[in-house]
């Protein structure tokens, strides 16, 4: 009877039903774990393993979330500019920049504007939308790749694009 008065928290995680197991081939769940410590604060750690969909006995083990963003942040720096669509995305970000800086800051012609037909640093931009982004703009990030993303047994992450993979 106690059962049916639980309520079950769903949290939304950045790299869920966007990482594959490597060993399985099913997909990645997260899970978030606290931690006690000895001053009196709770931390907090989310952990990415498999789901064991296609096979219970897999034995792909966790990973933190910190650690899967280095990785991802290495994969970045090795990938085709091409492989990342955010070009787009890019350029109205800049935009937006201005208009903030006209409207919010009532900057008009003091300060430099960025120059929208300038040669944009798209890895740059992925870098920092995995390192400092929103859950909804690195999941955004993730889907635009033109490949997917694999976690191996060695739990280091791999980018697969046909029949090849990019590693770290």
């Amino acid at each position: 009877m106690k059962r049916d008065r639980l309520v079950r928290d769903s949290k939304e995680f950045a790299f869920t039903k966007l990482l594959t197991c490597g060993i399985c081939g099913s997909g990645i769940t997260a899970d978030e774990k606290y931690k006690k410590l000895k001053n009196g604060n709770t931390a907090s750690y989310i952990y990415y393993g498999c789901t064991r969909s296609r096979d219970l006995s897999c034995k792909l083990g966790y990973i933190r979330e910190e650690e899967l963003i280095k990785q991802m942040l290495r994969i970045v720096d090795k990938i085709d500019i091409n492989e990342i669509g955010l070009k787009k995305q890019f350029e109205e970000e800049v935009m937006r920049y201005n208009r903030f800086q006209i409207s919010v800051l009532e900057m008009n012609g003091k300060e430099k504007k960025i120059d929208k037909k300038k040669e944009f640093d798209i890895k740059a931009y992925a870098k920092y939308i995995l390192a400092e982004g929103k859950i909804n703009e690195k999941r955004e990030l993730l889907a635009s790749l033109k490949s997917r993303l694999v976690l191996g047994k060695d739990k280091k992450l791999t980018l697969k694009k046909d029949e090849t993979a990019i590693g770290l």
